[in-house]
């Protein structure tokens, strides 16, 4: 994989030591705007980065790099993800992959057309531990109530009680708990258990945007409720109850720590002892796999789940 990335805000930093780890992901560029050129030439010494760009769309015209990035504020990932496609480049989106099930579909179409890998950067859907939680479902027997919450007190909210509005808390740029934090849980849920028949948000709202807030998802024989908070802290797990027993997810729902299953009446056993390598690092050594070796079956798969989390996240808002 010869990457280009597209941005360099808080998650590419983040990104960029994971990167640079995985033998065969070449870092062939990064781009933002000028005002972010001394960040940039940090970047290019730090981590070897082949060439930067202050313009994106010279990133784009690159005919040595074959997958973007897109690392850009919410608003922009169809945009970017959009024109990435049509210069011939591999997507790899950052969440949430866009703001609409319909420009999903749209972007698919034109991956399909042009032969192109079109994936959604979403750490837990790739953690070594999110395939241990589904190996061990069906001995909950039947599963009655899902708890998720990722509450964490963001190092911005300070800033947006000050005015200082970062993208994070922009609604306007796709901000809040349920975009930022809360699609880690739905993409669980959905993932897990596939997309409910009701959908309901009841957010707190502060300054036009939800800084913290609970969705409930109605199925046919369970009911779960996901919480985010960027706005107060909590402790971050997922907990399913079944006739049988319980699973216990410890930690944060991008980073999913240690398994417990409980069976009723019995000591619990963890199943899963936490991945050592950063959350990143499994869904970027795939991405990689699949840009050298094609598996349209795999990426249309999560394309489909994707969509789904999509749609009820399109319920959610509108709520």
């Amino acid at each position: 994989m010869r990457l280009g990335i597209l941005g360099a805000g808080k998650i590419v930093t983040e990104a960029l030591p994971v990167l640079a780890t995985i033998p065969n992901i070449e870092l062939a560029a990064i781009s933002a705007t000028p005002r972010s050129q001394e960040k940039l030439a940090k970047f290019q010494t730090e981590y070897q980065i082949d060439k930067y760009y202050t313009d994106l769309d010279k990133l784009l015209a690159d005919d040595h790099i074959d997958t973007v990035y897109v690392a850009l504020p919410n608003s922009l990932h169809f945009e970017f993800a959009k024109r990435s496609l049509l210069a011939g480049k591999n997507v790899i989106s950052e969440k949430p992959f866009v703001p609409t099930a319909a420009e999903l579909l749209e972007l698919r179409a034109i991956a399909q057309q042009k032969q192109l890998m079109l994936v959604e950067a979403i750490t837990n859907q790739y953690l070594p531990n999110y395939q241990i939680i589904k190996d061990n479902l069906s001995k909950l027997g039947e599963i009655k109530l899902v708890i998720a919450n990722y509450s964490q007190y963001s190092s911005r909210y300070d800033d947006f009680k000050m005015g200082k509005i970062a993208p994070a808390f922009d609604p306007q740029k796709g901000g809040g708990a349920l975009m930022d934090l809360n699609i880690y849980n739905l993409h669980l849920i959905v993932g897990l258990f596939g997309k409910p028949t009701l959908v309901r948000y009841r957010p707190n709202i502060d300054g036009d945007v939800d800084t913290s807030g609970i969705v409930s998802m109605t199925y046919p024989q369970l009911q779960a409720v996901v919480v985010a908070a960027k706005d107060a802290d909590g402790e971050s797990q997922l907990i399913i109850e079944g006739t049988n027993g319980r699973l216990l997810v410890n930690g944060a729902p991008n980073t999913l720590g240690t398994v417990t299953l409980t069976m009723r009446h019995q000591r619990p056993v963890e199943l899963a002892p936490v991945d050592n390598h950063h959350r990143m690092h499994a869904e970027f050594v795939k991405f990689a796999a699949l840009v050298d070796h094609p598996d349209t079956a795999f990426i249309e798969a999560h394309l489909d789940h994707s969509q789904r989390v999509l749609e009820v996240l399109e319920q959610a808002r509108r709520d």
